[in-house]
Order: C-alpha cells, then sequence, then structure tokens
C-alpha cells in the first residue's frame, strides 16, 4: 500500500525520495562536485517548508557525511533559511545505513548495518509523521523494492555531463505528476506520486 501522508499518526506514512539535480539528472558530477546545486534563498525557504513535517530522514553513509553540517552549523549568525534548516534537520530522527561506519556523531541518530525493506514498511506503518531517504545507493534499494511513495526533484538549469544519477538503471516506476513550481533562479521543482 502505497503512503497517504501520517501527519495525525493515523495513516501510513509516505517514503519521500528528494534530490537537487542537474538538468540531465546528476546529484554529483563526474568529480563528486555538487556545489552547483546549492540552493538559493528561495529555493531553501521552500525546501524548508518540505521538510518541516518530516519525522526520519533515512541516509546511506556519504549523504549521512554531507548532512552532519546541520548538526554544528552556527545558527546565532545565519541567513534565516540556514537557522530554520538547521532547526528542522536536528528536531528529526535519523538512521544510518552503512557497514564500515564505527559510530554516529549526531543527536537523535542510529546506525544501522543493513537496509532490509520489510523493516522499512514497518517504519512507515508505526512512523507518525513522513520519512524522507537521502542519497542515491539507499534510494535505489528503496525503488528497486517499491518503497518509495513520492519523488521530488530540484533541476537546476545546469547540464554536467556524468556523475551520480540520482535514479537507478533498470528500474521502471510509474508517476503521477502531483505539482510543479518555477523559481526565480531557474531550478524548476516537480513532485511526483508513484503509481499503486
Amino acid at each position: 500500500m502505497r503512503g497517504s501522508g501520517a501527519p495525525n499518526g493515523n495513516a501510513v506514512a509516505k517514503l519521500v525520495y528528494s534530490a537537487i539535480t542537474s538538468l540531465d539528472g546528476y546529484i554529483a558530477d563526474a568529480e563528486g562536485n555538487f556545489d552547483w546545486a546549492a540552493p538559493g534563498e528561495e529555493v531553501h525557504a521552500f525546501v524548508n517548508e518540505l521538510e518541516r513535517p518530516i519525522g526520519t530522514y533515512l541516509y546511506g553513509r556519504r549523504m549521512y557525511d554531507v548532512m552532519r553540517f546541520w548538526e554544528t552549523v552556527d545558527t546565532n549568525g545565519s541567513p534565516h533559511v540556514i537557522a530554520d534548516y538547521a532547526q528542522i534537520w536536528r528536531g528529526a530522527t535519523k538512521i544510518v545505513y552503512s557497514k564500515t561506519l564505527e559510530a554516529v556523531s549526531t543527536q537523535r541518530t542510529r546506525l544501522e548495518r543493513d537496509f532490509v525493506p520489510e523493516a522499512i514498511r514497518d517504519l512507515k506503518t508505526h512512523a507518525g509523521q513522513d520519512i524522507t531517504i537521502g542519497g542515491a545507493g539507499l534510494a535505489a534499494q528503496a525503488i528497486a523494492a517499491g518503497l518509495v511513495d513520492e519523488y521530488q526533484v530540484f533541476l537546476t538549469p545546469i547540464v554536467v555531463g556524468a556523475g551520480t544519477h540520482w535514479l537507478p538503471r533498470g528500474v521502471r516506476v510509474e508517476l503521477d505528476l502531483q505539482e510543479e513550481r518555477r523559481f526565480g533562479s531557474g531550478v524548476t521543482f516537480l513532485r511526483y506520486r508513484a503509481k499503486d
């Protein structure tokens, strides 16, 4: 059963995969750089509103390494959108999937060695709030298992030619477009629901 959101704890939570990509579908270029994907203030404020109701973040190790920044960023001297996102991130539960990471260094975070689809189905049933998954490798496992209910993509006006693709190869998922929005920076947001 696909998630229908769980803001009140009575429905199955959605598993959401969200990414900022180049126009040709990469979250990082061939050198591993993604500085071109840094959101401007307008996009960042929109992301904050998307993330505000999220209760749990699922991360692979590399994505967790990137996102740990939000645990220690100085919120006093930062722009409002940065301070706001830091508070949202710190307030959510984080689950990190890694076979090599020895320990986590952020609050409200637990470490799991294996990504078990049945455990995610159970989490969706009992979470009480929606869940996001971050990192192309981890998301690929969830997509292949039919766990992702919603896909959110921020298309950045750049073509990088190669790198880490945001979607796995060889998996077919039919989608319904639910929302689209254009920003002044040229970024376009698309939100899709996976068909049942």
